[in-house]
Parts: structure tokens; sequence; C-alpha cells
């Protein structure tokens, strides 16, 4: 016999004399804003996303990189909180110079993209940090796919 989630939570519980509270999810189960203030660098990086990502030795935004963008500059537009920092970012292959080129153009895209939606060019500053700043480190596509991003760096007092 197969019984419902809900209905064998409360057969559990009744069973071990305990309530129905147990039952309910937590905000965090249903995708609630916990300790995230809206408005805040928190609420950016958990409820919009922070970072795309590229294909290898890529500058071109993919699909899903698009869809991210799109929310970072309805966030960007919605709460003017001054300026913000796109981070070009690569894997560890390849030489010194020319990952900190790839981030840099990988920077400049994601800014153009944002700037293309609205935001203002005069509050996006761009860097790359090439192969300096790995999220992930290991000789493998799972690390390297990780490290081949951008990430909108917004901050309370920047300006």
């Amino acid at each position: 016999m197969i019984i419902a989630a809900p209905l064998r939570c409360f057969i559990v519980l009744a069973a071990l004399g305990g309530g129905l509270a147990g039952c309910s999810k937590t905000p965090e189960e249903l995708g609630a804003n916990v300790g995230a203030t809206p408005g805040s660098p928190q609420d950016f990086a958990q409820n919009v996303g922070d970072r795309v990502f590229f294909e290898s030795d890529q500058t071109d935004l993919t699909p899903r990189a698009e869809e991210t963008l799109n929310r970072q500059a309805a966030w960007l537009l919605r709460y003017d909180r001054g300026a913000v920092t796109v981070e070009g970012h690569a894997d560890e292959r390849g030489t010194r110079e020319y990952n900190f080129a790839l981030g840099a153009r990988r920077a400049e895209n994601t800014k153009q993209y944002l700037v293309a939606r609205g935001v203002p060019a005069s509050r996006i500053r761009t860097t790359s940090y090439g192969k300096e700043r790995p999220v992930a480190v290991c000789n493998d596509i799972s690390c390297w796919s990780q490290n081949r991003r951008a990430v909108t760096a917004v901050g309370e007092g920047q300006s």
C-alpha cells in the first residue's frame, strides 16, 4: 500500500505522540529568501545568481548565462546601489597572459550585455583575474568548467 508523504508523516507522528509541526517544510525547503535582505549583496548572490559560465576558450554568452544576466539586469535596475564590478576568470590551462586577456573579454561581454538591458555603463567596472583566482582546483573538466566564469560583484558602499 502506498501512502502519500503528508499522510505518512501524520501517521508516524501520531504514533509517536508528536504534533503536525514536524510535517511542515522549512522556509529553506520551500525556496524562501531566508537570511537575505532584499537589495543586499547576499540577496543578489542567492536569489539572482552572481556568476555566468563560459565554454572553453570562449567569450560568447550561453543561453543559460543570458538568463542569469537578464535577472541581474532587472535586479540592478530595481536596486540602484551604486557601482558593480564584473570579474572575468579563466581556467588553469593556457598562459597567464592569454588567460588575463580571456578574462577581460569575458568581463567586457558580460558588461555589454547588462548595458544592453538598461544598466548604465557608468555603474559597471570590469577587471580580469585570469587563472589567478580559481574556485575549484583539479586537473579535470569538472574544475575547469567552474573556473571559466564572470562574476558580478555588488557591494554595500561601492561607488
